[in-house]
């Protein structure tokens, strides 16, 4: 098992990408090209927790997170987008926002111990 895989904050960040990737094969009036960017930054989070958890520097790791953290807050601005756009209802964005609120959270945490 690698490390990462014990980090509950990766099993949010992983479970979340799951529902992410499963909403967006749904979507069929979004654009190409915000399901995109939507999928990749969902990934990004996922991806730079397992990457940043290999590294050994301090320095390295917490640069990974603060990524995944920005990632984490690009996928809230889209879900604010789709939400306004009616493509999700308000119960599927409270859900998101609040998902994406505490993988934010969590990585704030981690950030600011590693300083």
């Amino acid at each position: 098992m690698f490390p990462y895989e014990k980090l509950i904050l990766y099993q949010k960040a992983f479970d979340n990408q799951k529902r992410v990737m499963l909403m967006l094969q749904q979507f069929k009036t979004v654009p190409p090209y915000v399901k995109s960017q939507f999928g990749r930054a969902s990934l990004s989070i996922m991806l730079n927790i397992a990457e940043g958890s290999g590294r050994t520097s301090i320095k390295e790791r917490k640069n990974f997170l603060t990524i995944a953290r920005g990632s984490t807050f690009e996928c809230a601005a889209i879900t604010d987008l789709l939400f306004a756009q009616e493509e999700i209802s308000y119960d599927l964005y409270a859900e998101l926002r609040s998902e994406f609120e505490e993988i934010s959270r969590i990585l704030y945490v981690m950030i600011k111990n590693l300083s």
